[in-house]
């Protein structure tokens, strides 16, 4: 009877995981609730679109190991009542791994508001840049919000050898067909121009490419873990970016039409 006891033990603690067997820490399937979140969340924000003369969002990213962080950043945003949506500007991993991909979108999920997520330069070790493609979808991608086209961009050359175009510019030419259905441009990424990881072979042609999008009114990236504001071309528009998460901030933006401000918020 004790060994049968033992037996039983050992099948309860099998399947008390997220998944029935644990499998690689590098393996890549996913239950479908961890599918196509970007997707499924930018719907929401697009129902949620009364073109209002004011747009408010977050802005954060480095979550990595920081989970006990990230679950206080929850709560600190659910505190507010005017935010419209959260972006996470990519680390969202440290090594990659499916189940740290999992573990932040269980914290994430749990705002009250809907988030998106760029891809991080950690996020493609190992598998990860197979399960951030799963998870959350197209490296670069693009939706308009209150007259605001928030350009959402893949910049972490570095991890794929410079074999792959990073930036893409036939993904920014296309963007750039549109003319008519925005008023504004806000772009996002996680490396800034000028950071190793990014291709700084093409930086100067990089930010050219983005002053053609109508009225771009600042970037903002994640990846330094220090707050930052900067001129970086010395014309005017200035790259912000976010801590991580670790320090306890985040940054809240609030756009108008004919203004923004930037707010660091510490909880």
């Amino acid at each position: 009877m004790k060994c049968r006891g033992i037996i039983y033990l050992g099948i309860s603690v099998l399947f008390a995981g997220c998944d029935p067997f644990e499998y690689h820490p590098y393996d890549t399937r996913l239950d479908k609730r961890y599918k196509n979140i970007n997707a499924k969340n930018i719907e929401r924000i697009l129902a949620s679109d009364k073109n209002a003369d004011t747009v408010r969002f977050v802005f954060m990213g480095d979550t990595q190991r920081w989970y006990d962080e990230t679950e206080d950043f929850v709560k600190d945003v659910n505190r507010r009542n005017e935010v419209d949506f959260v972006i996470h500007g990519g680390d969202i991993s440290d090594f990659g791994m499916k189940k740290e991909f999992c573990w932040v979108h269980d914290i994430m999920n749990k705002l009250k508001v809907p988030y998106i997520a760029l891809i991080g330069n950690h996020d493609h070790l190992g598998t990860g840049g197979e399960i951030y493609e799963a998870m959350y979808g197209e490296l670069n991608f693009s939706f308009i919000y209150s007259g605001i086209k928030f350009l959402c961009l893949n910049t972490n050359a570095l991890e794929f050898d410079y074999a792959t175009p990073v930036p893409d510019f036939d993904f920014l030419k296309q963007q750039l067909r549109d003319t008519l259905s925005y008023k504004q441009t806000i772009a996002t990424m996680h490396a800034e121009p000028g950071d190793v990881v990014f291709n700084n072979n093409v930086k100067d042609v990089f930010h050219e490419y983005l002053k053609r999008f109508k009225n771009l009114k600042f970037c903002v990236h994640a990846h330094a873990h220090r707050l930052m504001e900067d001129d970086i071309f010395g014309d005017g528009v200035i790259y912000y970016g976010s801590d991580a998460m670790g320090h306890r901030n985040y940054l809240l933006f609030t756009v108008t039409k004919e203004n923004y401000e930037c707010e660091v918020v510490y909880f």
